[in-house]
């Protein structure tokens, strides 16, 4: 029986993407591993891989289609022995919910995560069981229970292979059917409809927009994450003079071996190590639970044309500030060609936002979800300021707004985490200790 094959959820936030390029045709013969297409997330354009072997009886959805929700059928699969005149009209597969997190934005990889994951069977711990659709097919004839199985495919992946010699098992008895779950709120307004808002500026001049996936995310992500996060905002001046010394130079030192350090490597590292000093504070939230983390990764916001990428920093505070400033500048360069791996910007536990750069002296950052903190970062400028005896002087300030989700961090501990970010970067010669 011809198998369909699916639009692949590739990261958490998706629910629907771009078929950018077809690698295959009707009729090419693909294997497990094979890349069939190149699909275009709310972040970036990744790889699909085929999961079973077979011919390819007929493309469904054509190169270039935007807006093909997740879990719909793109194209057929034929076994050995089956024609083009096998394959029925496809059925309508059931769009993937999409997950709760909306944090990094974060996707697996396609040749990294499991491939779509309609009817999945879960596993007695809750967790998906991921099989194709050919595998799920053949169990079920043979009366299979997939969480038996172990998958060959890539990462695990139950296969046609695992299923055809395998054995059928009783499975466990069913439980008792569990009541019927409420309907789900609908989603709170988020403004005047877009024919309300165009009927306000009939007659006059402008363009209109349509949205990409990213900034669709970022609107919808950003939107929930302040209405749903509590937060709060600490904020702090922090004098950059000798920072800027010690700098200065360590870039001396260093230009030989082509390295210069920004500020922004000083700030990381200065974050990194804050949260290993107050550790409570290196948390975030999980629905109904903290999770504290044991290393310092740090997500940095990077813009890039139409949106941003907050890649992250793993272990960022057993990194020496020139391993972290060349990772920086590596990370920063793939994200503006959108050629970040999903795993390079999921997790952290606590993110930079800076737009000194831009000349802006502060403001407030929106909490990624699922962290507990982000920082945002102001310029640097000449101030006048008083010294501890009294005396006025002059230095270069910056502005920093801790910006912290209640539920996950109180008011002392996050005073006591922005303490010891400003002592660090007030201090820089310590953070080499």
């Amino acid at each position: 029986m011809p198998t369909e094959i699916l639009m692949p959820a590739l990261s958490p936030t998706m629910e629907e993407g771009t078929l950018a390029k077809w690698h295959v045709k009707e009729g090419d013969t693909v294997s497990s591993g094979d890349i069939m297409a190149e699909i275009e997330t709310d972040k970036a354009t990744m790889e699909f891989e085929a999961v079973d072997e077979g011919t390819i009886g007929k493309i469904l959805v054509a190169e270039g289609s935007e807006g093909v929700k997740v879990n719909t059928a793109i194209a057929i699969l034929l076994e050995d022995g089956e024609s083009a005149d096998d394959i029925a009209t496809p059925s309508s597969a059931p769009e993937a919910a999409p997950a709760a997190d909306a944090g990094n934005e974060a996707a697996p990889a396609a040749s990294e995560a499991p491939a779509p994951a309609s009817a999945a069977p879960k596993a007695a711990d809750g967790t998906r069981i991921f099989a194709s659709p050919l595998a799920r097919r053949i169990a079920k004839d043979k009366g299979l229970d997939l969480t038996s199985l172990k998958g060959s495919g890539p990462h695990g992946r139950i296969v046609k292979a695992d299923v055809e010699n395998a054995t059928a098992a009783p499975k466990a008895a069913a439980s008792a059917p569990a009541a019927a779950a409420p309907a789900a709120p609908a989603p709170a307004a988020s403004g005047p409809s877009a024919s309300t808002v165009m009927a306000m500026y009939e007659g006059r001049d402008y363009e209109e927009v349509s949205l990409d996936g990213m900034r669709k995310t970022i609107a919808s992500r950003l939107t929930e994450a302040k209405q749903s996060i509590p937060h709060f905002y600490l904020r702090r001046d922090i004098e950059l003079d000798a920072l800027l010394k010690f700098r200065g130079e360590l870039n001396k030192q260093l230009e030989a071996r082509g390295v210069k350090l920004s500020v922004n490597d000083f700030i990381i590292k200065a974050c990194a190590l804050a949260l290993q000093a107050v550790p409570d504070a290196n948390a975030v939230w999980a629905g109904d639970r903290m999770l504290k983390l044991k290393p310092s990764d740090v997500a940095v916001a990077v813009a890039i044309e139409g949106g941003l990428f907050t890649p992250v920093l793993k272990d960022a505070e057993m990194k020496s500030l020139s391993a972290l400033s060349a990772e920086m500048k590596d990370l920063a360069t793939r994200a503006r060609d959108r050629k970040l791996a999903p795993h390079e910007y999921q997790g952290g536990s606590f993110a930079i936002s800076n737009l000194g750069m831009f000349g802006i002296d502060n403001f407030d950052a929106v909490i990624n979800p699922p962290h507990g903190a982000i920082l945002a970062v102001g310029a640097g400028v000449k101030k006048p300021v008083v010294g501890k005896d009294g005396e006025l002087a002059v230095a270069t300030v910056m502005s920093v707004t801790l910006s912290v989700d209640h539920r996950v961090i109180d008011g002392a501990l996050g005073a006591q985490l922005l303490q010891a970010i400003k002592d660090n970067l007030e201090n820089p010669m310590t953070m080499l200790a």
